[in-house]
This record gives structure tokens, C-alpha cells and sequence, in this order.
């Protein structure tokens, strides 16, 4: 059949195009691609949607809480939680993705049920113009977040540990401390909504606590108190007497020196009133102490931990045929007939040798730690004489400070008198004002019990310790290694009690960075709630940081 030449041509192009396979995969790409990046596109627009959601989230939480505690604190009335939760909200959201309108955001009170709570919700919802899921026809993406803050049945004990040493008096660091630890009081006792809301002790430290008074009264005959080392003689001397010692009559040259004992002679026991050092170092000749071996304060020069101990008595001297020892068990006895001497520590108890065993009512107050274990346990103090002794250690120490162990109260004003009344003095060992500060929350193991907890509340207990230095001396040594050892186990040992948790926070006085930072503090610490501070000025600041973080913990559910 007859065609025309380009009729012809077309032909042939259009058989070839029908029978061409080479543009199948483009094709298959654009048909898939449509769905692929339509995938991708709400991948990215759900994940800017998340992000604006979290920030919706975390303004809605703040606000919750800041609100919360408005409420309780009484700024706010309950017609203005919804104003006030509007106003914080709109101050707080950052979401730079997505519009939230404050007409969006509501707040929902609910007053205390029969289990004593309160709760506040507050909501939140917006929207976040989409970049690609618009060509699904979906313009927008809607987000929405709540959140809820339940008080009410939680209430607080704060036991205040605070460090009393020598150290303190420098770089205006008591004052300082005592007026932070005085605010926290005033703003703890806000709290303080009805009775028991809110109760803290006071626990200040040295190497000791001064226990001697409590709520004032005497505990001089407490049945927690263990006197054996308060009457004993030093330990350096127990089985271990020198010839110059057994051979001592009144008038022999003193047989310590500060070298072989760590103390010298005294004229009569070192706590009486008017004692001084022995005259021209003679055991005294005459009078109402003659033949008393009186030691003098501890130097520490050969038992660490005793540095600045004093002995409560003296080693009577008793010569003849007829001397003994008697019932003493502290005594020991040389010669024969007439060259008889014996040495008893604190007397024999007749009338005549009375006076070389000064009374409990000389007692200044402080104890030192407990027997190991019990020096990292919160174990309750018994009246027996076991060994080890769980009961505390009077001891007469020439640093025993004046402010003395107060157990949980909220009388604030009395409170605030004791933390006027600190004054510094002696070395440091934590630990022991932190063992007391953990008896002083105990309701149950004495001896500073705080008052029992009721059933239909939340109790939430807190230990605030504040310290200028490193460990420097305990009971028992003057090495800060040994001492940061007991304490770790302490901390451990609290920190583990979940049966009545605790919060600890700590505070490292370092005045220009002059000691290392402490380590035990730093473990001591609840979830990294330590703080260093280098200068006075920023004690308020670190206590105010610590009451931040225990409003957030009181309202927050």
C-alpha cells in the first residue's frame, strides 16, 4: 500500500517506542518515590510534633508545681489557680515548633481527699503547621500534655548538722552559717500548715556533741550513757606502768612525761576547779592530795585520738605492811612489809581518797563515738554493759563545745536560739554529728526520738550537713583516711535504710579552695546533692538552693 514518506516514518518510531524497555525503572521510581518521601516528610513533621509536645510538657510541669506551692504557702486563693497556672505557663513554654494558646491551657484543683491529698492538673494543647504532611491534606498536627502535682498528706523533718569547730571563727564562716541555717528555719517553718507539718533538729559538731543538756534536762543518770572511760584511767597506763610509777610516793618527781604518756603531773585531778600543774613537777607531799598521781590533759602526743582529753581522777597512794589493792581492779602494788606501795586509780571509795574520783556532775557534755559498729548504725542505746557497748561515751574533752544537741522541734524560736548560741571549737569528725542527726529522725531508737509519725501521711525526712574542713580527729585517731572510712560506711549505711529513707545534702565550706575537695561529702550526698563553696558570701546561697530542691521534693508527686 501506497503511504507518504512521513507517515511511514512516524510508523516506525511509534513500533519502536512499543516495543522499548529501557525507561522502565524511571518509572517505577517516580510512581514510588511519591510514597517514599511521603513517609519521610511525616517522619520529620512527627518528630518536630514531639519535640513541641516536650516542651509543652515541661512548662506544664513547672507550672504545676509553682502553683502547687503558691496554694500551699497561701499567695494564692483557689479562684487563682487558673489565672496563676495561665500566667506561669505562658512565661515558661519555649516551644518554638508548634503555637500553644494560654486560651488552651487549664487548671483543675481538687481538694484533700479522705487520705488527706490535694491536686492540682494542669492541661495543655496546641498545634504545629506541617512541611510535608500537607500533601496528604494534613495542614496541621494537634499535640496535647497534662500534668499533676499532689501535697498535702507529705510532711517534713530536717535534721541540721552543723559544723562547730575552731575553724568556723575564721573568714566569717560561723556567722554566715548561722544566719543561712536561721532563714532556712523561717522559710521551713512557712510549711508549717498545721502541728507537725514541719518539725528540725539541730545537731552541731566537733570531734564530739555535747549531749549534756536536752530540752533542758540533765542526763547525768541517763541509762544510754557507758562512764567506764569517763572513771577509767588513761589507757596508755593500763598494764603498762613504769618503775618510776610503782616507786612514786608523795614528794617523788612526776613519773609521766609528754613523751612516754602525753601528759604530766597535775596537783590535784586536772577537771577540779584550781587545778594547775604539779609544783617544780612533785606528786604533791601535804595537804588533801598528797600521794595523788594526778594526770594532766592528753597532749595526744602518743594516743591521737585522746588529744585534749582530760582524766577524771587520780592514783591514790597507799604504803605499809597493810596496804592492798582491795576491790580495786585498777591498782598495782610493789615491795613488801614497810616499802609496800600500792597506786589505786581514782581511790579505794573510803571518805579519805573520795576526792581522787571526781563526780559525774563534772561531766561537760560531750560524747565521743560508739563502739565500732554501732559508731555506723542508728541502733538503739541499751542499758546493759555488753561489748561492744551500744551506748554512747561521756568523756571530758577541753574542745566540748556549748551548743548542744537539740532533738526534732518546731518551736522556731527556740531553734534559732541554739544556732545564736554555737560558738567554735575543737577539731572535725563529721561523722558523729551526722550519726546524731540520723538518731534525731528516728521515732524510734533514742535517745533524741523524734515524735511518731501518723498513718495518714507521707513523711519525707532530710539531713542538711554543713563542714569548713576535712575530717581531723575521732574516738579513736587523727587520720583523716581512717575517719573518711567510718563515715563512707555511715553514709552507706543511711543512704540504704529504705524502710525510712533520707535525703542528705552536703555542703564543703573552702574558703578559696584550700583543702581538696572532700570526697566523703561528695559520696555522702544524695544524687549528687553536694555542694562546694568558696566564700562566706555563698552560704545563704547554697542553703537557699537546698530549700528549692526540698519544696520541689515536698510537692511534687
Amino acid at each position: 500500500m501506497f503511504r507518504l514518506p512521513v507517515v511511514s516514518r512516524i510508523g516506525r518510531y511509534l513500533a519502536r517506542f512499543a516495543a522499548a524497555e529501557q525507561g522502565n525503572i524511571a518509572v517505577i521510581f517516580a510512581i514510588a518515590l511519591v510514597p517514599v518521601l511521603g513517609f519521610v516528610g511525616a517522619a520529620i513533621d512527627y518528630s518536630r510534633a514531639v519535640k513541641a509536645r516536650s516542651s509543652l510538657q515541661v512548662a506544664l510541669d513547672s507550672a504545676a508545681l509553682m502553683v502547687s506551692k503558691d496554694l500551699t504557702n497561701g499567695t494564692i486563693t483557689e479562684t487563682d489557680i487558673e489565672a496563676k497556672a495561665k500566667s506561669y505557663f505562658s512565661g515558661l513554654y519555649t516551644g518554638n515548633t508548634g503555637t500553644v494558646s494560654t486560651a488552651d491551657v487549664h487548671a483543675t484543683y481538687t481538694p484533700k481527699d479522705s487520705n488527706g491529698i490535694s491536686n492540682i492538673v494542669v492541661t495543655g494543647s496546641g498545634s504545629m503547621p506541617t512541611d510535608f504532611m500537607r500533601i496528604a491534606g494534613y495542614p496541621t498536627l494537634g499535640f496535647s500534655a497534662s500534668s499533676t502535682s499532689a501535697w498535702g498528706n507529705t510532711r517534713m523533718r530536717v535534721a541540721m548538722i552543723l559544723d562547730n569547730t575552731g575553724s568556723m571563727a575564721q573568714n566569717g564562716k560561723m556567722t554566715a552559717m548561722q544566719a543561712a541555717a536561721k532563714d532556712m528555719i523561717d522559710t521551713l517553718s512557712n510549711y508549717n500548715k498545721q502541728t507537725g507539718d514541719v518539725y528540725i533538729s539541730i545537731v552541731p559538731f566537733s570531734k564530739d556533741v555535747n549531749v549534756g543538756t536536752i530540752n533542758g534536762t540533765s542526763n547525768l543518770s541517763a541509762s544510754w550513757l557507758n562512764w567506764t572511760e569517763w572513771e577509767g584511767e588513761p589507757p596508755i597506763l593500763v598494764n603498762n606502768k613504769s618503775s618510776a610509777f610503782n616507786s612514786a610516793i608523795g614528794g617523788s618527781d612526776c613519773p609521766f612525761t609528754n613523751s612516754s604518756q602525753g601528759f604530766t603531773c597535775m596537783d590535784r585531778p586536772a577537771t577540779l576547779s584550781g587545778a594547775q600543774a604539779a609544783p617544780n613537777n612533785k606528786v604533791p607531799s601535804t595537804g588533801t592530795y598528797a600521794g595523788y598521781i594526778c594526770p594532766s590533759i592528753d597532749s595526744g602526743n602518743k594516743r591521737s585520738g585522746k588529744t585534749g582529753i582530760y582524766y577524771n581522777g587520780c592514783y591514790t597512794t597507799v604504803t605499809g605492811s597493810s596496804a592492798s589493792c582491795g576491790s580495786n581492779t585498777a591498782c598495782t602494788c610493789t615491795g613488801t612489809g614497810s616499802n609496800k606501795i600500792c597506786h589505786l586509780w581514782r581511790g579505794d571509795g573510803t571518805a579519805a581518797t573520795a576526792a581522787a574520783a571526781p563526780s559525774h556532775s563534772t561531766w561537760t557534755g560531750c560524747v565521743n563515738d560508739r563502739d565500732q559498729d554501732y559508731d555506723t548504725q542508728n541502733t538503739a542505746p541499751d542499758s546493759g554493759s555488753g561489748s561492744p557497748s551500744k551506748q554512747f561515751y561521756p568523756e571530758q574533752w577541753s574542745g566540748c563545745l556549748p551548743a548542744t544537741v537539740f532533738p526534732m522541734s518546731n518551736q522556731w524560736q527556740t531553734l534559732k536560739d541554739q544556732i545564736t548560741a554555737m560558738s567554735p571549737s575543737g577539731n572535725t569528725n563529721q561523722s558523729i554529728g551526722l550519726a546524731w542527726g540520723w538518731q534525731s529522725l528516728s521515732t524510734t531508737n533514742g535517745p533524741i526520738a523524734a515524735p511518731a509519725k501518723a498513718n495518714n501521711y507521707v513523711y519525707k525526712d532530710y539531713i542538711v550537713l554543713l563542714s569548713d574542713g576535712l575530717n581531723t580527729q575521732n574516738r579513736w585517731s587523727t587520720s583523716q583516711s581512717s575517719i573518711d572510712d567510718r563515715q563512707e560506711i555511715l553514709c552507706q549505711n543511711i543512704k540504704a535504710d529504705t524502710t525510712n529513707p533520707v535525703t542528705i545534702f552536703t555542703i564543703q565550706v573552702n574558703i578559696s579552695n584550700r583543702d581538696a575537695k572532700s570526697q566523703v561529702l561528695q559520696d555522702c550526698a544524695t544524687n549528687g546533692n553536694f555542694q562546694m563553696i568558696t566564700s562566706s558570701s555563698q552560704t545563704s546561697d547554697a542553703f537557699k538552693n537546698i530549700l528549692t530542691q526540698i519544696s520541689k521534693l515536698r510537692v511534687a508527686k
